[in-house]
């Protein structure tokens, strides 16, 4: 059997276009769903671009989430920094360990907690809306949309007063950028973790209905774990759903005709959620595992140690699970697909996303559902130098307001 060995760069990342992954992780899908893949450390791991693959390794015990097995799939300054798990940093970790934090946290983030909070999001939404229409497009509604309301809605969860959002947003750029440096990086995670500390400490002094305040009142945590489980929170919580609302305006654009199904039908929302989820993928730099023992995976024999590099949205576009895969139809049945991961580590904060991109999508095209691009959206600069994908920017419009208001 023939295996493809990518160069020594590691993951594919370069786009044709910027809303399908890249060209070449499909091929691989086609000819060799699971193939050696050279990590940019030197280390000759491999590369699972198949749904079936990708669902066996992420659902498999044989393979762990370890942080002293795992490999950046691409370069990263962060990568050749010494390797060291925070206590409660639960996301690097395997079970039992994994499933003790898990389990603290879970209750907080089921489908009846999200409709309890949902009037909260709603409200969130509709400020935000409120002041996008005082002051007229056109306006970027990264800035004045989807980072506000993510960053709120999270906050409110954890009990982050809105006042430190700025502050927590910096740190979460210096962290997650591609390009960023290994000091900068370190600082905005430091950053992060300097907040945590003193929301700590005021949650200590006085608790309120928030899940810091419970994890504070009702557990044995210590400081440290409490810090980096809220900052796994607070980071996760806030980066992904601001980049996937940004992304789905932008494809819904790209894509008039879908755009008008949903404006015409709003309950089409729900499913057009878990298609765009599909479809854009936006962990597009993992997941990554490694195995723990020696196994075998569709023919190939892994070995314990051996790093695996998953690309989720090549998965999300297999022919075998999704038909026409690389067309964004917000009626199809996406329910299958993984962006949100699978197995013990599947994102935990699944239901939030959800409940977020269901509200605003609603809400936003609602109040303005003649929303449009104000300017070329192919000059729209996509977020390739970051670990979650998405948009720096979306300029958009509305009404009689037009390019040249700007």
């Amino acid at each position: 059997m023939t295996e493809t060995v990518p160069s020594q760069d590691g993951l594919p990342t370069a786009r044709r276009c910027p809303l399908d992954p890249p060209e070449e992780l499909g091929k691989l899908r086609a000819e060799e769903p699971i193939s050696r893949m050279a990590f940019p450390d030197g280390h000759l791991g491999w590369l699972v671009t198949s749904h079936a693959g990708v669902k066996a390794v992420l659902g498999g015990r044989e393979f762990g989430s370890r942080a002293d097995l795992l490999r950046a799939p691409i370069p990263l300054a962060m990568a050749a920094q010494p390797t060291e798990v925070s206590p409660g940093m639960f996301t690097a970790m395997d079970p039992p360990e994994h499933t003790r934090y898990r389990k603290l946290i879970a209750g907080w983030f089921t489908m009846r907690r999200m409709r309890q909070l949902e009037p909260r999001i709603e409200q969130i939404v509709a400020e935000h809306l409120d002041a996008m229409e005082r002051v007229g497009g056109p306006v970027d509604l990264v800035q004045a949309f989807a980072e506000p309301v993510s960053a709120l809605v999270i906050s409110e969860l954890l009990g982050v007063p809105a006042r430190d959002q700025d502050r927590f947003l910096a740190a979460t750029k210096a962290l997650f950028g591609v390009h960023s440096s290994a000091e900068d990086a370190i600082a905005g995670w430091q950053g992060i973790r300097e907040f945590l500390l003193e929301l700590v400490a005021a949650k200590r002094a006085d608790p309120a209905e928030d899940l810091i305040s419970q994890l504070v009142t009702e557990g044995d945590l210590t400081d440290q774990e409490l810090i980096t489980i809220g900052s796994l929170l607070l980071v996760a919580g806030h980066d992904t759903s601001n980049n996937q609302l940004a992304l789905s305006v932008h494809a819904l654009f790209r894509h008039p005709e879908q755009l008008a199904a949903l404006v015409a039908d709003p309950e089409l929302v729900p499913g057009a959620v878990e298609e765009l989820l599909r479809y854009l993928t936006i962990v597009h730099i993992g997941s990554i595992r490694a195995a723990l023992e020696d196994t075998e995976l569709d023919g190939h024999r892994l070995a314990a140690g051996d790093a695996v590099s998953l690309s989720l949205s090549a998965a999300n576009r297999d022919p075998e699970v999704f038909e026409d895969p690389d067309t964004l139809d917000i009626t199809r049945s996406a329910s299958s697909h993984v962006a949100f991961g699978h197995g013990v580590h599947q994102c935990v904060g699944q239901q939030l996303a959800r409940a977020e991109l269901r509200v605003a999508l609603t809400a936003l095209l609602r109040r303005f559902p003649d929303l449009r691009p104000a300017g070329d959206p192919d000059q729209v600069r996509m977020r390739t130098d970051s670990i979650i994908y998405g948009v720096h920017e979306l300029p958009v419009t509305w009404g009689n307001h037009t390019e040249s208001e700007e």
